[in-house]
């Protein structure tokens, strides 16, 4: 393996025998001059296809968080039962980062999720929670626990879903932030409206919509007694029936899936609150 640039004194750029480049942790290995040859004995972990966008990260990042995230995907790869994307160590890394400074600085975010997260994603959860409490005991800092949701988050949005590439169903397959990004981008073009983020019915959707997600990426559907009502219901608000025959579009266009009854109905009435707080 060739050493091509480094990143720090334990952190470098290199290229394996195929050309390929990759990042590689291993003690002391930016230290000698640029470029070198290195045995794979001096190269504790590798990270193949990273996203050239995240690159730039590696030079702002503290070597200390860098090796840190790197233990904590490590170990997340081991308990988590799906595959992580190769950008975690750096996206986990900017996270970490953030909430390291925000501590030091008395300032501490509201996860208005946490309680969704933990009943639908305890895994993850837990690896949260863990990461903390490292966290707290490497860097000598005092966490809110609200910090593990948001790690969490990480995780799951992590989750390395394209397992072949040539698979166009997979591909289409997005993140639930972006998911939530523009189907809350079709609610306020339809109503010209801008929402607030902060309310508590945007929470409530945003947490309806999680669900929604999971329920899309394993092909469920909810099946129940009160699809029937959809027909009134649809029939009482015909204006945010038809923002929500626009997100089932969207869901048909970017994810394969197309909505039931039962999930346009509870779409209508989280939608409804969110425009009632808005006036119309």
């Amino acid at each position: 393996m060739r050493v091509i640039k480094k990143i720090n004194n334990n952190v470098a750029v290199c290229r394996d025998r195929k050309g390929q480049e990759i990042i590689a942790f291993g003690k002391g290995i930016g230290f000698p001059q640029m470029p070198y040859d290195i045995g794979l004995d001096k190269i504790d972990r590798t990270y193949y296809h990273i996203d050239s966008k995240y690159l730039m990260l590696l030079n702002e990042l503290p070597e200390e968080v860098l090796q840190f995230t790197a233990e904590i995907v490590d170990k997340a790869s081991m308990r988590l039962k799906y595959e992580l994307n190769p950008n975690l160590v750096l996206t986990l890394s900017d996270h970490i980062s953030f909430c390291l400074k925000r501590a030091k600085k008395g300032i501490y975010i509201q996860m208005p999720l946490a309680y969704e997260l933990e009943q639908n994603y305890p895994e993850e959860v837990q690896l949260g929670k863990y990461t903390i409490k490292q966290m707290e005991k490497r860097f000598h800092v005092h966490l809110d626990k609200n910090e593990a949701s948001g790690i969490a988050m990480s995780f799951i949005n992590a989750r390395n879903i394209e397992k072949n590439p040539d698979d166009a169903h997979e591909k289409k397959k997005l993140k639930y932030e972006e998911i939530l990004d523009d189907t809350v981008r079709i609610i306020e073009e339809y109503f010209q409206i801008e929402i607030e983020r902060n309310s508590f019915n945007f929470a409530r959707y945003t947490s309806h919509l999680m669900y929604l997600v999971k329920r899309v990426y394993n092909e469920e559907s909810i099946i129940s007694e009160n699809a029937g009502l959809y027909e009134s219901i649809s029939e009482e608000f015909p204006k945010v029936s038809e923002c929500v025959e626009q997100i089932d579009r969207y869901f048909e266009t970017k994810c394969f899936y197309s909505l039931s009854k039962e999930e346009k109905l509870y779409l209508i009435v989280h939608i409804n609150r969110i425009i009632s707080r808005e006036g119309l």
